[in-house]
């Protein structure tokens, strides 16, 4: 999920696209045609999230750079693959200042630097140990569920992780942001379009909308809370769901099958009307939505200015302090 923390915040606080995902054992309910296709790319993503993780270790150094302010690097035997004190990175893992230097996602940077890649590289960022580790273990259970091949899974994941990046870079301007989060909300909301774009093959409709909306309302309320990064969550769900539509519809039934069929039996269309419209409209708003976005940021816009009450996305005033500034 994205989180905002000193650790991802290159001063300013750091953000963490952690995703603490509530996770229900929601299945196809009813529809496995896709079973086949697990695919080879999700292992691919876990072992070169933990590669870069390492590297970033390495990279940060701590016994070097650590002065001791705010206590001592742990533990000492892994020397310069130690972590930052606890009272720094509670999410055990490197400085922020060594995130942002391999890329973590900054306003600044990306808008009078025109560093733009930090985009796309903050996805595969992690603020320490436990992120990683939520992160991971959320990637695989939800690609589990979706059964995508390499391309469709390598599509959602990097067009999703990039939708949140923008919109959390429209908001977020004062701190650094790392995580998988936008892209893990993406294969959410493409779960949900190909459930809503393939409704008629599902056996158990309603069961599994409803298990997927909880799933989905959870992890969204959970991005209200201090630290976390909710416009990425949000910016990455909405680029999935309209990626869903697009590339998710399955044929109609009988489809496949029309080779076997007499000859006077075949089917027009291989997808319904309503597929059709669905991944139109879908492509067009995607097109639109991150044109406006990139368009916005590189301008240095600030999202606030456009969408006042949009603080409440991710942080509620109750028991702690909302900087929508941070």
């Amino acid at each position: 999920m994205n989180s905002r923390r000193d650790v991802e915040s290159g001063g300013g606080g750091t953000k963490i696209t952690n995703n603490y995902f509530a996770v229900v054992n929601s299945t196809s309910y009813g529809y496995h045609a896709d079973n086949h296709k697990n695919s080879w790319l999700v292992p691919v993503f876990v072992i070169f999230n933990v590669v870069v993780f390492i590297v970033a270790i390495a990279i940060n150094n701590c016994p070097k750079d650590n002065f001791g302010f705010q206590g001592d690097c742990f533990p000492d035997f892994l020397g310069r693959f130690s972590f930052q004190p606890i009272r720094e990175n509670p999410l055990i893992g490197p400085s922020s200042s060594t995130l942002t230097k391999m890329g973590a996602l900054k306003w600044e940077n990306i808008v009078h630097e025109n560093q733009w890649w930090r985009i796309l590289t903050c996805i595969w960022l992690h603020a320490g140990i436990i992120h990683l580790l939520l992160n991971m273990m959320c990637v695989v259970f939800i690609s589990i569920r979706l059964q995508l091949g390499f391309l469709r899974m390598g599509l959602i994941y990097l067009l999703s992780g990039f939708g949140g990046s923008v919109l959390s870079s429209l908001f977020i301007q004062n701190s650094i942001s790392v995580g998988a989060s936008g892209a893990l909300f993406g294969l959410l909301g493409a779960k949900l379009s190909e459930l809503l774009a393939n409704w008629t093959i599902y056996s158990e409709k309603l069961t599994a909308l409803l298990d997927l909306l909880t799933i989905i309302v959870i992890n969204l309320v959970i991005g209200i809370f201090p630290l976390v990064d909710n416009f990425a969550h949000i910016g990455g769900f909405a680029t999935g769901l309209l990626l869903g539509f697009i590339l998710l519809p399955r044929p109609r039934y009988g489809w496949l099958e029309q080779p076997c069929l007499p000859a006077g039996i075949r089917l027009k269309s291989k997808f319904k009307a309503y597929q059709y419209i669905l991944g139109i409209v879908s492509l067009i708003l995607l097109i639109v939505g991150l044109s406006i976005g990139l368009v916005m940021l590189f301008k240095g816009e600030n999202g606030y200015d456009h969408c006042h009450w949009c603080h409440y996305l991710t942080c509620v005033p109750s028991v702690w302090e909302c900087d929508k500034e941070n």
